[in-house]
């Protein structure tokens, strides 16, 4: 399996035999990289009986190595393969732990060992993609999330938006809505630290309490009302109560800058919320903490995305349908058992119904459909803040007005995709606001 030709391929204890090959001719061609110092460059081989496939076998240490082809006094990338700009230009990448031998080249996907964690995807429900191409898929992204940070998520420019906890609810819906953002993290002046949260699920709680006869919450005291007696009084609501009858509070869920996108995901995950604040301290205390930025799985994808964009061919899923791998929550089938219901509601449905129903099946957009279960609209968690608009939240009742009613109130748009796009074009329009995109089977 592995050409005479290299010239380092030792054994080596706690190193890895990898075969590079370049598939496209040429008279002479080498190989540099990270692993040579970007200063040697090793003679590649023909392959027998094909007289335009070059090849090396290169002993290799576990961790992330960059190269370059030397092709004719030219220096070459493999556009098939993973590759990145940095300092030496485009240069194609692999990572590599300790695995069986690895063989690189754009017509057999590179087997670099870059397992996904914790996630069920079955090789049998795979329709138009084999096993191994799943696999390299599965490693692939793996080793990304491992390898890349938090950082990379931030954008070249942008703007973060912070909201202090004694400012009044209603003022801070306001904010919200005229920033065009579902959320924000709350700044505490005293404590000298973020500690919390404050998404569109408190607002939809809030109208949901101010619509309750007896409520203790009436508009007028929201202009009053802080954030923190919100938060407060939302723990006691949540029965959120500590062994002396005293309300506790939860941990605020964030990352730091340098923490892989794989830790940030998990924590995304694991605790079940939609964002986490990347903050920054260049003090061991951890104390004069920046915001740098919100991350989503979202936004994490569409990372994915643009890294592989122009080398699809080394994961595959990326060409893949999306009706062909069930992620995601789809409409069950007849006589499918245990399967999570769809939410979804007709446009006579009422606000106060869609708010319940955010809130219960925690989901962050529900579809509206018609009698016959054609997609009309959708209506998102992020949608609600544009009942700040003019104070229209104290002008409506819950159960009195319907949701095609406010989705006419306010211009929502609606993206919507086929179940035959592939990933990477689903991609393409992702927004860091929208979590859940509806899928249409045309």
């Amino acid at each position: 399996m592995f050409g005479s030709g290299s010239s380092s391929g030792h054994d080596n204890s706690g190193v890895i035999p990898v075969r590079f090959v370049w598939p496209y001719g040429g008279g002479e061609v080498s190989i540099s990289g990270t692993f040579t110092r970007w200063i040697d460059l090793l003679p590649m081989s023909l392959l027998e009986g094909s007289p335009n496939v070059f090849q090396i076998v290169v002993s290799l240490v576990p961790g992330l190595h960059q190269f370059k082809f030397r092709v004719d006094g030219q220096w070459r990338v493999d556009d098939q393969l993973s590759f990145v700009d940095g300092p030496y230009g485009v240069v194609n990448t692999v990572v590599l732990t300790e695995d069986p031998p690895q063989i690189l080249n754009s017509e057999t996907p590179g087997r670099s060992n870059m397992e996904l964690d914790d996630v069920s995807v079955c090789p049998e429900v795979i329709q138009g993609i084999s096993a191994t191409e799943l696999e390299v898929s599965r490693h692939r992204i793996s080793a990304f999330l491992s390898t890349h940070t938090a950082y990379e998520l931030l954008p070249e420019s942008g703007k973060v938006i912070a909201l202090d906890v004694t400012l009044p609810v209603k003022q801070a819906f306001h904010i919200l809505y005229e920033q065009g953002i579902p959320m924000a993290p709350l700044w505490d002046f005293c404590k000298g630290q973020f500690v919390g949260v404050l998404t569109a699920l408190d607002f939809i709680l809030i109208l949901r309490e101010l619509g309750t006869h007896g409520s203790n919450l009436t508009e007028e005291e929201l202009e009053t009302h802080t954030i923190s007696a919100w938060k407060e009084g939302k723990m006691h609501l949540n029965r959120q109560i500590d062994g002396s009858g005293r309300a506790y509070s939860k941990h605020l869920i964030h990352a730091g800058p340098y923490d892989s996108m794989k830790d940030v995901s998990l924590k995304i995950l694991q605790n079940s919320v939609s964002t986490v604040p990347i903050i920054h301290s260049a003090s061991q205390d951890g104390s004069f903490p920046q915001l740098l930025h919100l991350a989503s799985l979202s936004g994490i994808l569409k990372c994915i995305c643009r890294y592989f964009r122009h080398s699809a061919g080394s994961l595959p899923i990326l060409q893949q349908p999306i009706c062909s791998i069930p992620l995601g929550t789809w409409v069950p089938k007849i006589g499918e058992p245990n399967r999570r219901p769809f939410a979804m509601l007709r446009p006579n449905a009422s606000l106060g119904a869609a708010l319940s129903l955010l809130a219960q099946a925690n989901v962050s957009s529900i579809p509206i459909v018609n009698d016959n279960d054609s997609l009309l609209d959708v209506y998102s968690r992020s949608d609600i803040t544009a009942l700040a608009k003019d104070k229209a939240y104290a002008q409506i009742h819950l159960d009195e007005i319907s949701i095609h009613q406010v989705i006419s109130f306010d211009y929502f748009e609606l993206y919507l995709y086929a179940v035959v796009c592939t990933f990477l074009q689903w991609s393409e329009p992702i927004r860091s606001s929208v979590h859940e995109y509806p899928l249409v089977k045309q």
